[in-house]
């Protein structure tokens, strides 16, 4: 379980391909050690368990579901990754509760610039998921919490402030960028009992 709040990015240096899957190697300057083995970290919103430490890489097996849900299909070396660690016991949560389990992606339709903040839109590629979004709710962006500050049927929107945007990699996206995207659980749950 993560809180979406951002501190520490990644970059890509090792990508192997398989068939249906792919072995990364993110660089990082959060400290690991042999202990972390096996446990969990949110990668641009995907909970991926740590598999290998080599000095300041980290290593992760992406699996063919994975890779259909979100926009690791297209990653690259050099890429920035939005890095969390799970949340521990007793940690303030300043975010909302992020599973790390991304529903889909989206793309980059509009980025506009006002003072030093960015207000960007978003087109969900899958439209059966934009029943669940709701105005002030919370949702991931490539696994930042965020809120919605305006949806309609075909695109969403959220206010990103200068603070977010130099501590995650939100400031290097452009139009058409693709984004992973998991809705707020509780709005999931929500309708699904309620219809």
């Amino acid at each position: 379980m993560f809180n979406g709040i951002i501190f520490n990015t990644g970059k890509v240096k090792i990508i192997k391909k398989n068939k249906k899957s792919i072995y990364v190697g993110i660089q990082t300057k959060i400290k690991f050690n042999n202990e972390d083995l096996g446990s969990s970290i949110c990668c641009d919103g995907v909970c991926l368990t740590i598999e290998r430490i080599y000095k300041d890489k980290i290593f992760f097996y992406i699996s063919n579901e994975t890779l259909k849900r979100s926009n690791f299909k297209n990653l690259k070396i050099n890429q920035i990754i939005n890095l969390e660690k799970s949340l521990t016991y007793g940690q303030n949560i300043s975010g909302h509760f992020i599973q790390g389990h991304v529903d889909t992606v989206a793309i980059v339709k509009k980025i506009i610039i006002i003072d030093k903040s960015w207000v960007i839109r978003f087109k969900i590629s899958d439209k059966k998921f934009i029943k669940y979004l709701t105005e002030k709710a919370s949702i991931s962006v490539n696994g930042i919490s965020l809120t919605i500050s305006k949806i309609n049927k075909y695109f969403f929107e959220i206010n990103v402030i200068p603070h977010t945007l130099k501590l995650t990699n939100l400031m290097n996206l452009k139009i058409n960028n693709v984004v992973n995207v998991e809705l707020d659980i509780l709005s999931k749950y929500i309708y699904k009992y309620s219809n």
